[in-house]
């Protein structure tokens, strides 16, 4: 694929999954304070522990029950949140608006689009083909997809050698700052996605990302910028 045939100067965007494609945070916080009702303890605002869904099942207990995976109970927590989870995998998760235009825009001009996130393959496989996303992807890595996950770079760069393209002419789509220093250390440009959960102490602005985007379709202009 030449970056002639879709008119861009990347030859391959990838995005990372919960809170930069898809809006999961609902059926995730449900998860959580399901383990807050069956121990009789108050649910947590939504808007609380929306920013923790940033980090998966790490971030949400930690902000449900004020423990790391260091405490004894953590364990246990975070199986029973993934049996939660798993139950209720597609109840009120959607696309955030803009993406199915956005990917529509990609496949018209054969631009490759991957997804690369630390959800378990458990999880994701099931959810992007629920989504109408599986077969549309170029490369699909998931948490425990290699050895390592982000911020490590070899999740992004076994989803480059899977599309085979050049991280280098690549880009890399997240909302946390462990996908801009994933990306950047995979050598690809990095986009921080601040309309998702941004869970991360520091705003957007100080991750260090090339571009931040504010909405799914801001990305346009940034691969495709001939259109301009």
């Amino acid at each position: 694929m030449t970056s002639e045939a879709h008119q861009s100067p990347y030859h391959g965007v990838f995005f990372d999954l919960d809170g930069t494609l898809a809006d999961t945070a609902p059926d995730l916080v449900a998860a959580t304070n399901l383990l807050l009702e069956v121990r009789n303890q108050p649910l947590k605002p939504y808007d609380i522990l929306r920013p923790c869904a940033s980090a998966g099942a790490r971030g949400l207990i930690e902000g449900a029950f004020g423990i790391t995976p260091a405490h004894p109970d953590f364990i246990g927590l975070r199986d029973e949140f993934m049996a939660n989870y798993e139950r209720g995998l597609l109840v009120d998760s959607t696309l955030f608006d803009g993406i199915k235009h956005l990917l529509n825009q990609m496949d018209d001009a054969k631009l490759p689009w991957g997804i690369i996130t630390n959800k378990s393959e458990r999880f994701t496989n099931p959810l992007i083909k629920l989504m109408g996303l599986h077969d549309r992807s170029i490369a699909t890595v998931s948490g425990d997809t290699t050895p390592h996950s982000k911020p490590h770079p070899e999740p992004i760069l076994h989803a480059a050698r899977i599309a085979n393209i050049d991280p280098a002419k690549s880009i890399y789509v997240g909302d946390d700052i462990r996908d801009v220093i994933a990306g950047k250390a995979a050598g690809m440009q990095t986009v921080a996605a601040a309309y998702g959960y941004c869970g991360c102490k520091e705003p957007p602005e100080a991750w260090g990302a090339d571009y931040i985007i504010h909405h799914p379709l801001d990305l346009l202009q940034i691969i495709f910028p001939s259109r301009e």
